[in-house]
């Protein structure tokens, strides 16, 4: 019985062993930004062409751009992996104040991620966490030079090495504060992933 029992012991902590091995693998990752800036409250103006008051706000629509970046996948359990990201982002807003010509608003970051990554059936994986990013170019007067922002999103995985995913950021500090308040980034990205054995 006694035997049994330390047979038992030892096949459950090699059974707990094996689930607990830890794994890193770097990566790269990209694909298509879709970005805006938030709407701020109703503005009001003065038309000198109407001559009267005109309450209005700031129209601030998507523009398409890009990401680029690496990672790396520290996989802890089989359903969690902790995942460091840098990434070079291209965002902005197209603007559009009424009566006036529409215009492109560009601004680029350094993005430091922090991927909390769930996955289940070893395909489909959920992911969230916060960034900061650094301004690193800007074509108009921004308000900060940084950004603090959290994402959500979901992606799946091919095979060991290639995978898709998608997300949604939403930063929280004002890139533009204007009369009509303040506005922060939005950030629906598209892209693909590729993650490199370690023998």
């Amino acid at each position: 019985m006694k035997k049994i029992l330390i047979a038992a012991v030892i096949s459950l902590f090699a059974l707990s062993q094996a689930e607990a091995q830890v794994s890193f693998r770097p990566g790269l990752r990209g694909g298509v930004n879709f970005s805006h800036f938030t709407k701020g409250d109703n503005e009001t103006y003065y038309d000198y062409y109407t001559d009267t008051y005109v309450s209005s706000t700031r129209d601030f629509t998507s523009k398409t751009d890009f990401y680029l970046g690496f990672y790396g996948a520290l996989k802890l359990t089989k359903y969690y992996t902790l995942q460091p990201e840098v990434d070079y982002t291209r965002q902005g807003s197209t603007y559009r104040f009424p009566g006036t010509a529409e215009q492109k608003l560009n601004v680029s970051y350094l993005s430091i991620a922090v991927a909390n990554k769930f996955t289940f059936n070893e395909k489909f994986n959920v992911h969230l966490g916060p960034t900061i990013d650094f301004q690193v170019e800007n074509d108009f007067d921004t308000d900060s030079e940084v950004d603090l922002a959290f994402f959500l999103g979901a992606g799946y995985s091919f095979n060991k090495n290639f995978g898709l995913e998608a997300r949604v950021k939403k930063g929280i500090i004002p890139v533009l504060d204007y009369s009509d308040g303040n506005h922060t980034n939005v950030v629906f990205s598209v892209g693909a992933t590729y993650t490199f054995d370690m023998k």
